[in-house]
């Protein structure tokens, strides 16, 4: 296998990573917000923890416009800068509608990653290696879910506003995962359609 085309399929897939991770951060996050913001069981699933959801399936129905319009890498770098963004936004809220708002944001990155970044990859990848390169961005979705129940196991208990920590940690990886896309290539295919 081509270590730059491995190289740049890994860079992609932490698309996925995010996904997983923003997915299953709010977990341990979601009881402290409902007892500070006192919010009812219907307020907090709809828009504490729903905005999120709204997001992604937004994202997912309306990602292949900008994946189309502007490019896959320029699309992969946006929704890095969309969980950035949602990452620290969510750690500074102080209220529930505006943490749902940034959640909203993460969401749609989740969304449009789903279409960009295995589109990404699959143009870049050689016909024999495109399925394996592709189930890199499946199995970061995972190993996100399993970092962030770590994340949240660590940072559980650490002070009185751990559920900042907890959301906002995130920004780390977004950061990285954002800095490193700017360095991708552009997809070859989209090239030829331009």
């Amino acid at each position: 296998m081509n270590p730059k085309i491995l190289r740049i399929s890994l860079i992609a897939a932490l698309a996925g990573f995010l996904f997983g991770f923003d997915t299953v951060v709010i977990s341990g996050a979601e009881k402290k917000l409902q007892a500070l913001w006192e919010t009812s069981d219907a307020f907090h699933g709809t828009v504490v923890i729903g905005m999120a959801l709204f997001g992604t399936v937004l994202g997912a129905m309306f990602g292949g416009i900008p994946t189309n319009k502007i490019g896959r890498k320029k699309t992969l770098f946006w929704i890095g800068v969309l969980y950035t963004l949602s990452a620290l936004g969510s750690a500074l809220a102080n209220d529930p509608i505006s943490f749902g708002i940034f959640r909203f944001l993460g969401g749609l990155g989740i969304g449009a990653s789903t279409v960009a970044a295995p589109t990404y990859i699959s143009e870049i990848a050689p016909a024999r290696q495109r399925g394996r390169l592709v189930g890199l961005y499946q199995f970061n979705i995972v190993f996100g879910i399993l970092i962030a129940f770590f994340s949240n196991y660590l940072l559980n208990g650490i002070g009185e506003n751990d559920w900042r920590w907890m959301v906002g940690v995130e920004a780390i990886p977004a950061v990285i995962y954002t800095l490193f896309a700017l360095g991708l290539p552009k997809s070859p295919r989209w090239l030829l359609t331009r």
